[in-house]
């Protein structure tokens, strides 16, 4: 490739806020970020991090990487200590990856105030560790910390450390923008006077960017146009303060909106699954609103779109989502017209384009219920039922009806608060009276309702629920205002999620339950 995607998601991602990878999470995401087709993985600072020795270690026997070569970070040796007898040098070695990136300070005021050191030797410091990993048959880059502000500030030392380190024989010099602070015509402008002091060539540079101003994958791709063929990236923009430049945002630019051949062939289209799992080992929810990959990237929600994405999808698309195996999808909201409710039921296997007079209904039911205070974007059963609910010929019927519940909450003595639930429903021509207790209101009228249910669907031991979001709407105040209820529930296999909305939160949560378990029961396959 001539382009070189370096991502270091286990190095400098890894210092985001809340983020903590075990050794068995490491390789895990090294072997997510191989199977995307990067071309280098920074595994962490081998020497300093146990931990990432230990990485390295197991790394030896157990990754067999198809895309990508593994590479150790650290620093260059110590001022004032001999390259071969620096101990942190040697544990870059002891790794044994085929690739070493040395960090060097190119600010002269970080040389002289953090190192404590004179320039000359910080340059020192810098030719002789990269001979040194070359000489023990590694490929050696150099990442300039501070290289930016650096610049701005002493052009002449900066550039200094960039000519040291190539004239040393590293592959790549890496400008780093450690603060986060460039805009993408100050790394243009950067480039361009370094290429034309120093005569360096501009592909042998590499860039490396912070998100402080959000400009990250701007700043990346600034310094691509620019002629640089080295980017370094972390998954989903993970890394320290507001993170680094997003791998897939970077790639996606660069393949889809440039024309470059950045991955392998078949790996682009593997990109929002590949940060989804990121995100499950980070132990951080996806966000849903990230570029390319987050499941509101193609999302649509005003009618006027939903019209013109009818007729061809790629009028509000500025790619077509399956690229990077993605999906386009239409919210149902209270801003939809009928093009996003034929839209949106057709996603859900629902043909309407055939029944005008159904599709009327539901438009209206849909406006109606949304300016209540529904809301049926997040919660595609509840709008799927009410579909199934108009549709002639689907012979939908609800698989029990209520007859009553009751509630009862006793605070006792002791202190313990028990909830107890007594439901009374119809299912199959038969009444049912079911009582449960519960940890509250609405988990003691779950309990109640699978109880009642139980004989007729035991298919309904494999359906839970995973979460319960309460909101009060706005425009509502006091202990008497309107609730939405959201309920997510799933069976092993997937899941969905459930709407309900009252003056009274019980009565909410039994909207959103009953229709969870309805949803639950229409798409199972086990016999009743």
């Amino acid at each position: 490739m001539d382009y070189q995607v370096f991502d270091t998601t286990l190095r400098d991602g890894g210092q985001r806020e809340g983020i903590s990878y075990s050794v068995a999470d490491k390789l895990a995401v090294a072997r997510l970020l191989d199977e995307f087709g990067v071309g280098f993985i920074e595994g962490g600072w081998p020497g300093a991090m146990p931990k990432d020795t230990e990485f390295f270690a197991r790394a030896k026997t157990e990754l067999d990487l198809k895309n990508a070569v593994l590479v150790a970070f650290g620093a260059t040796r110590k001022a004032g200590v001999d390259v071969a007898a620096d101990p942190q040098v040697q544990a870059l070695l002891d790794a044994g990856t085929p690739v070493v990136c040395v960090v060097a300070k190119s600010d002269i005021r970080h040389v002289e105030r953090a190192l404590r050191t004179t320039g000359d030797e910080n340059l020192a410091m810098v030719r002789d560790t990269v001979r040194h990993l070359i000489a023990n048959g590694r490929r050696a880059f150099v990442d300039c910390e501070h290289f930016f502000d650096g610049f701005r500030y002493d052009p002449e030392y900066t550039a200094s450390v960039v000519q040291a380190a190539l004239e040393a024989g590293a592959e790549r010099v890496v400008m780093c923008d450690t603060n986060g602070g460039m805009l993408p015509s100050m790394v243009t402008k950067a480039i361009t006077e370094v290429v034309a002091r120093t005569g360096v060539r501009a592909d042998r540079l590499g860039i490396h960017c912070q998100n402080d101003t959000s400009c990250a994958v701007a700043n990346t791709v600034a310094a691509v146009e620019a002629g640089v063929k080295h980017f370094q990236c972390t998954a989903n923009g993970y890394g320290e303060r507001p993170g680094n430049a997003d791998l897939f945002a970077t790639v996606s630019n660069l393949q889809l909106k440039l024309g470059l051949k950045v991955l392998p062939d078949g790996c682009l289209e593997k990109a929002t699954r590949v940060s989804t799992a990121l995100a499950e080992i980070a132990n951080i929810a996806p966000d849903t609103h990230q570029a390319y990959v987050g499941a509101a990237a193609f999302a649509h929600k005003a009618g006027l779109h939903a019209s013109a994405i009818k007729v061809d999808p790629l009028l509000y698309n500025h790619v077509d989502p399956s690229v990077v195996g993605n999906d386009m999808r239409i919210l149902v909201t209270e801003m939809a017209g009928r093009a996003s409710i034929e839209l949106k039921s057709r996603e859900l296997g629902l043909d309407l384009a055939g029944h005008p007079d159904t599709l009327t209904t539901v438009t209206r039911k849909v406006k109606d219920l949304e300016a209540g205070g529904w809301s049926f974007e997040a919660a595609d059963a509840s709008f799927e039922l009410l579909v199934r609910g108009e549709l002639p010929g689907e012979g939908f019927v609800r698989p029990f009806t209520l007859e009553s519940y009751r509630v009862l909450v006793e605070h006792r003595e002791d202190g313990a608060v028990v909830s107890e639930a007594t439901v009374k429903v119809r299912v199959r021509g038969e009444r049912v009276i079911a009582t449960a207790e519960g940890n509250g209101p609405v988990n003691a009228l779950d309990e109640a309702l699978r109880v009642a249910l139980s004989q007729h669907y035991p298919q309904l031991k494999n359906v839970e629920l995973t979460d319960y979001k309460v909101r009060i709407l706005e425009g509502s105040h006091g202990t008497n205002a309107v609730t939405r209820v959201l309920l997510e529930t799933g069976d092993g296999h997937r899941e969905w999620t459930t709407v309900g909305v009252h003056e009274n939160i019980v009565e909410a949560s039994w909207v959103a339950l009953v229709d969870s378990l309805t949803y639950g029961l229409a798409r199972t396959t086990a016999p009743a």
